[in-house]
């Protein structure tokens, strides 16, 4: 599988209101950091995640971090 599109080399800062999300996992979106299905075709999937409590977050937007879908500083190393 090829790598997923680096959207950005930045987190997304976002306050996240319960309910299900889809976080991008292929970086094409053009509603970044969530899905819009642009992955079609591409062998990625979206990563969904449910949120219990009205929180902010950090999410990745390189598509590299190893706690998708939130930031780990990866960004910085690529």
């Amino acid at each position: 599988m090829e790598d997923p599109k680096i959207a950005a080399k930045s987190p997304a800062r976002v306050v996240l209101e319960p309910g299900k999300y889809f976080w991008c996992a292929c970086g094409r979106s053009q509603n970044q950091p969530f899905c819009d299905g642009s992955h079609k075709g591409t062998g990625f999937t979206p990563v969904q995640f449910k949120i219990e409590v009205k929180e902010e977050a950090y999410l990745c937007r390189c598509k590299h971090s190893n706690n998708k879908p939130y930031c780990d500083g990866t960004h910085r190393t690529l």
